[in-house]
């Protein structure tokens, strides 16, 4: 049998008790560690907190050995019992989709177990599930490839007013351009893009190709280390969070559409107050955040838990 378990996004303490059970059972456990361990404790070496949980080994699997090499794994699950463990929820990302269907093509039984994701945990921020459309991916620009996909479907999204969530760019283990060209690959430093400098990349198309989907005015949420202890969340325009230290890795941002009363009140919560004289007013359909007063809130907190207000 093959668990596939998701571990939610805060620490090893998120996974299932269901999770937990299919793992400590498990004669081999592996964990996919090219999107997000940072709360993890995975550590060079591969020793991690989550082997003191769990009293068991964990291979720790890069996105080479998933993608290309998972047969070992896939046989090794049908005469035993392994665990591949995938921070947030295994369907998350498409690669995991594609285990499956590997898995079932070598008749291996799979068995899937969920948690929270980015795509749900998203809600905290007030902003309603169902008025997101779809999701886009900002990749790491360089001087020579800067792809702009993701411009027409935000455009899409905006103009029948519905939220976009932008998924930004971690290179984990990635070969250099350099060493695929010498045939011998050499792996760069771990990367992952900051809501800084995915706003800035979005500005940059929009100079570009110029067809107002949005501007420095339009209102968004950033998150950084959503579902941790120390989880950041910060509404404002894009040029207010351009001046936002969100800290450590890993960060997301929320492209707001329209929005419903009930939106507009949860937002003001998590709304920026004022590092600059106040821009023009952005949109009759964000009075609250358009229109900066001092009942506006920086939400610093870590959890819910023990979160606080500053009232400027």
């Amino acid at each position: 049998m093959l668990y596939i378990i998701g571990l939610g996004l805060g620490d090893e303490n998120d996974i299932t008790l269901k999770g937990l059970e299919a793992v400590r059972k498990s004669d081999k456990v592996y964990i996919e560690a090219y999107t997000s361990l940072l709360s993890f404790g995975i550590t060079s070496d591969g020793v991690s907190s989550l082997e003191k949980l769990y009293g068991k080994s964990v291979v720790v699997a890069d996105r080479e050995m998933v993608e290309e090499k998972s047969d070992g794994m896939l046989a090794e699950a049908r005469h035993s019992d392994v665990s591949f463990l995938v921070v947030g929820d295994p369907f998350g990302a498409t690669t995991h989709s594609d285990l499956v269907v590997r898995a079932k093509q070598m008749e291996v039984d799979v068995k899937v177990i969920h948690n929270a994701s980015v795509m749900n945990a998203i809600g905290i921020c007030g902003l309603q599930l169902y008025r997101y459309g779809e999701a886009v991916s900002i990749p790491f620009f360089t001087e020579t490839w800067k792809p702009n996909s993701f411009y027409g479907r935000i455009k899409k999204n905006r103009e029948v007013g519905l939220h976009t969530l932008c998924l930004l760019d971690i290179k984990v283990k990635e070969p250099s351009l350099e060493s695929l060209c010498r045939g011998k690959k050499v792996y760069e430093p771990p990367r992952f893009m900051s809501i800084a400098t995915a706003i800035e990349q979005l500005l940059e198309v929009e100079q570009t190709l110029g067809e107002s989907a949005y501007n420095e005015d339009t209102i968004c949420v950033g998150f950084a280390r959503l579902g941790s202890e120390d989880q950041i969340i910060v509404a404002g325009s894009m040029r207010q969070l351009l001046t936002v230290d969100f800290g450590a890795p890993l960060h997301c941002l929320t492209i707001v559409g329209d929005t419903h009363p009930v939106e507009d009140e949860m937002l003001s919560f998590f709304a920026i107050k004022e590092f600059a004289p106040p821009p023009p007013p952005l949109t009759h359909l964000h009075p609250k955040i358009s229109r900066p007063s001092p009942e506006m809130w920086l939400y610093l907190g870590p959890s819910p838990a023990n979160q606080h207000l500053i009232l400027d």
